[in-house]
């Protein structure tokens, strides 16, 4: 006698498969898997236009267009890309030595090959593990500089500090690093020949 058992139906709830980014082995290196379906487009979207507020701050900086640098103060008329900033840090426990920064070369040359190298790695899509890294780096001393936490500057005036933790600064992080481990520069970017190249292959840390 054969006993016929109905078929077994899932009850739970189903929630839609998205694929994941992660690592898979593949020839002599680890390989990312990117965000594909749904999610691919606007996380390229997301990567390219978070490189574009890079490469904007650093060409505006470098040449002045007037927008956040006027032509005068441009890096290539003899400005300086810190010294506004940095030298007009006003609280936080770390306002003397970003004014003992302020103005000098090498902290000029790291600021604007940091926007720059993060800003062209996001739009082309390669290389954003250390885009990420660097940006995160950036971001962590942006926020420092301007201090969240503090109510009032050292002078005592209003900081206008509207979250003591939580800023753009942390949102800008929090996204590269995102966009880093969904290997979001497959899509709509070099991401892919990128990675097949036999010197990242066997660094997985240029991805």
């Amino acid at each position: 006698m054969v006993v016929h058992l109905p078929p077994r139906r899932h009850t739970g709830i189903r929630i839609p498969s998205w694929h994941r980014a992660g690592t898979t082995r593949t020839g002599d290196g680890a390989q990312p898997r990117s965000v594909t379906g749904a999610l691919a487009r606007p996380a390229a979207a997301a990567r390219v236009l978070i490189g574009f507020v890079f490469l904007w701050a650093f060409f505006d900086k470098a040449f002045g267009w007037g927008y956040a640098t006027p032509s005068a103060r441009a890096w290539i008329n003899g400005g300086s890309p810190t010294k506004g900033f940095l030298g007009g840090v006003a609280v936080g426990p770390l306002e003397s030595t970003f004014h003992s920064w302020a103005g000098d070369t090498w902290a000029n040359w790291l600021f604007m090959l940091g926007l720059l190298g993060i800003g062209a790695a996001l739009v082309s899509g390669i290389a954003l593990r250390l885009a990420a890294a660097a940006g995160t780096v950036m971001m962590a001393l942006m926020w420092a500089a301007e201090w969240p936490p503090a109510k009032h500057l050292s002078d005592g005036a209003p900081s206008m500090s509207s979250n003591p933790v939580i800023d753009y600064h942390v949102m800008y992080a929090v996204i590269l690093i995102v966009l880093a481990v969904a290997a979001a520069g497959r899509t709509w970017g070099l991401g892919k020949v990128w990675q097949e190249l036999p010197f990242v292959r066997r660094n997985c840390w240029l991805l």
